[in-house]
């Protein structure tokens, strides 16, 4: 039973109905739980305010039933650990440490009232459609791949902002001493020009300020074109490695073997030869029980089992039968 349970509370599973069952039962009581919390902002639902807290209240009595069957099933998610270690690794896991703050709320309410948003978090499991293309899979690769590109573009924006404050502060101090009235005032003014945002509560009204914030906003656009830069051509790489992975996937999808024998005419012919008389693609080469990498100058010898492509073998098939025909 405790198997079973592992297996439908699991996400992911598309061919378990009630695996899939269970994961729609949780989408539909997070987003009731969601809508409740936002109607419990609007004073024209004070009337129902005793239904919604019910409806809360009963959201969040599921929320806590699947996790303590997580933590009951947590050696099946860890089975290399003791059921002790395995529910303390659930319970330290991102997965455990968000569920425990999405239940929380209800005990504590005032406290940690902030931590409801974290209930969206919750809905982001449920979008595993498989491993090769899950979008927020893609996404958290790209980062993590090119992080240090990205911390490095974040450093020279850090460094642009602060310059730039303190140029700022030094043009407009005097003339404007309430909006810079130190060095770090102009965080603010930098952070909305350098980042192309430009609220205008705070801008330069002398000449010098004014010259320097046309080289601050010139500075800012490449500035944002940097990390921008290097995540959009991560993400042409992550795809196009994606696409490669699964082209090499389906050209081995489907392969079959050759068992040359004394008679067979591959017999005493370099692979390379193979390749080209008959437009065969080989993959291994199967000798003595050893796997042989194929070299073109390579020749094949009694017994030895040639891995290939099945559509170069119905290629082969057909050239046989013409010949045997002839």
């Amino acid at each position: 039973m405790k198997k079973r349970i592992f297996d439908i509370i699991q996400i992911g599973n598309t061919e378990d109905v009630p695996s899939r069952l269970f994961d729609w039962f949780i989408v539909i009581v997070i987003l009731l739980n969601i809508v409740t919390m936002f109607l419990k902002t609007f004073d024209a639902m004070a009337p129902v305010y005793p239904l919604l807290r019910i409806v809360e209240t009963v959201t969040v009595g599921i929320f806590c039933a699947e996790y303590a069957l997580r933590i009951w099933t947590a050696d099946l998610l860890y089975p290399d650990r003791s059921p002790a270690k395995a529910r303390l690794r659930f319970l330290r896991s991102f997965d455990g440490v968000v569920d425990l703050l999405t239940i929380l709320p209800l005990f504590l309410l005032d406290g940690f009232i902030v931590f409801r948003m974290l209930r969206v978090v919750r809905i982001f499991h449920l979008f595993r459609i498989n491993a090769q293309y899950d979008s927020f899979q893609v996404i958290t690769g790209v980062l993590y791949e090119k992080r240090n590109q990205i911390l490095s573009s974040l450093f020279i924006i850090i460094v642009l902002m602060l310059a730039s404050s303190l140029c700022m502060y030094g043009a407009e101090h005097e003339t404007q001493p309430e909006n810079f009235r130190n060095a770090f005032s102009g965080i603010w003014w930098s952070m909305s020009t350098l980042l192309t945002v430009g609220y205008g509560d705070i801008y330069p009204v002398t000449a010098v300020g004014k010259c320097m914030a046309i080289v601050i906003a010139f500075l800012g656009v490449g500035a944002v074109a940097i990390p921008t830069g290097i995540i959009s051509a991560g993400f042409v790489e992550q795809y196009s490695r994606n696409e490669h992975a699964a082209a090499k996937f389906q050209d081995l999808s489907e392969v079959g073997e050759i068992l040359v024998n004394e008679e067979h005419e591959f017999r005493g012919m370099a692979l390379g030869e193979i390749r080209a008389d008959y437009g065969m693609q080989i993959l291994l080469l199967l000798r003595d029980g050893l796997t042989v990498l194929p070299q073109p100058e390579l020749t094949v010898k009694p017994q030895d089992i040639l891995i290939v492509s099945s559509d170069k073998l119905n290629k082969q098939a057909q050239r046989n039968r013409r010949r045997k025909r002839k």
